[in-house]
């Protein structure tokens, strides 16, 4: 049953993808936003959404020491996973896909909005950290940290909203326009009316497939007496994180390279600011780098990897697959350290 489940939970899951990247393309044409609003803010927010409901329900209504630590390390957990195994499924897709590619392996992204991305991610994430190293009793100049990050990424957004509307050339008919009676067929546009009631199923989707497929895997895990903590620190993340990330494949096929790394740097400022945000607040004590070395170390992993994916794409002004791939190296770096850490206690 819960390999059943699995293959179910991963199909809904793509199906959801599918018609998420659909759908949000068509809203911010609607909208008329520009490419890096729609993949590094509509997107990455749609997306991250899933699993910023762990760490806010953990913290906020799970109640308990235990509780809170399950949503720090969620919370530390999806940077890391964005800046490593997301990057190299999307590095990996684009070099799988190299031959029905016009640009082949390299990506036809737009370097200065995933630029501005990665500096935001970048200054966000280090004053987040930063605050860690803040003696464990003082509590007031954590939520201040919360404050400052939640003003850099009210910037950051209205940055984005700022940009040129995008041409938005290309686009595929609406998936759900033909259950709408009351508007004009292709190739006449949509509504926004079924354009958001298209995304707002296409994320009931993606949840509920991400609720299935991370249920199906920590029984699975259990099921061959992996470690709870392994579980906690490298699958878990896998399960909640990845299966979004599928969104980043499908705009890869469509050679929308922009909108897919987009949808992974946008999402990696918003998981460095908000879900941090409501850490600060909420469990002030918990975010500190004492006894909790290895969760906090997934930072430094974090910074290298996307500075690695990152700097010479600003360089050179230009990003392949290869750099991409540097990501799984990172991942597997970490693996090790926690594999080490867990053979050490036991």
């Amino acid at each position: 049953m819960d390999i059943l489940l699995l293959v179910v939970s991963f199909a809904v899951i793509l199906a959801g993808s599918e018609l998420f990247t659909n759908g949000i393309e068509w809203f911010g044409h609607k909208l008329e936003l520009g490419e890096g609003a729609i993949g590094s803010v509509l997107a990455a927010v749609g997306t991250a959404l899933p699993e910023t409901m762990i760490p806010l329900i953990a913290i906020v209504f799970g109640g308990g020491v235990a509780a809170s630590e399950i949503g720090v390390g969620a919370i530390l957990g999806a940077p890391f996973m964005l800046a490593t195994l997301a990057m190299f499924v999307t590095g990996s897709a684009v070099w799988l896909m190299r031959r029905r590619r016009v640009n082949g392996t390299m990506l036809a992204v737009d370097t200065g909005v995933l630029g501005h991305d990665m500096s935001y991610f970048a200054v966000a994430y280090a004053i987040a950290i930063g605050a860690a190293f803040l003696p464990v009793g003082l509590e007031w100049p954590r939520r201040l940290v919360a404050v400052v990050l939640l003003c850099i990424y009210g910037y950051y957004v209205l940055g984005h909203l700022r940009a040129e509307a995008a041409a938005h050339e290309g686009l595929e008919p609406l998936r759900f326009h033909k259950l709408d009676r009351r508007a004009p067929q292709h190739p006449e546009p949509p509504r926004l009316f079924i354009v958001s009631v298209q995304v707002a199923v296409a994320l009931a989707c993606i949840i509920g497939g991400a609720w299935g497929f991370v249920h199906a895997v920590e029984d699975i895990s259990s099921s061959f007496g992996l470690n709870g903590t392994l579980l906690a620190l490298v699958i878990a993340p896998i399960a909640t994180e990845l299966p979004e990330k599928l969104n980043s494949v499908l705009w890869v096929r469509r050679g929308k390279d922009t909108l897919a790394m987009g949808n992974i740097t946008g999402a990696m400022v918003f998981q460095s600011a908000i879900p941090t945000s409501v850490a600060l607040v909420f469990a002030p004590a918990l975010w500190t780098v004492v006894g909790t070395g290895v969760a906090f170390a997934s930072a430094a992993i974090t910074f290298g990897s996307a500075a690695a994916v990152i700097v010479p794409m600003v360089v050179r002004r230009r990003l392949g697959a290869k750099a991409l791939l540097v990501g799984g190296v990172f991942y597997l770096a970490y693996l090790i350290v926690v594999v080490v850490n867990l053979v050490g206690r036991g």
